[in-house]
C-alpha cells in the first residue's frame, strides 16, 4: 500500500482530527484514511444489486414460472 506524509498540519486541525477519530472509535490515521477515501472515491457508483434490479425493472414476470430444485446438496468430498 502507498504511503503519504503530510507536513505542517495546523495544531487545531490535528486536535480536531484526533477528537473526530476518538468519536468514531478509530485511530487518527484510520480516520484520515476514511476522510481521504470519502473525498476522492465516487459516492454514486452503482452497486451490483441495483444494476441487477434495473435489468428487470418494468419487465412482465407474471407468466414466468421458475421452480426451485429441491434436490438435497451433497457435501463436498476431498479425496
Amino acid at each position: 500500500m502507498a504511503q503519504i506524509v503530510v507536513r505542517q498540519i495546523p495544531e487545531d486541525v490535528h486536535r480536531a482530527l484526533k477528537a473526530q477519530a476518538a468519536a468514531h472509535g478509530r485511530s487518527a490515521e484510520a480516520e484520515l484514511r476514511e476522510i481521504i477515501a470519502r473525498a476522492v472515491l465516487p459516492q454514486s457508483r452503482p452497486r451490483a444489486g441495483d444494476l441487477m434490479r434495473s435489468i428487470w425493472s418494468g419487465a412482465e414476470t407474471d407468466d414466468l414460472s421458475v421452480e426451485r430444485d429441491r434436490t438435497p446438496a451433497k457435501p463436498a468430498g476431498f479425496e
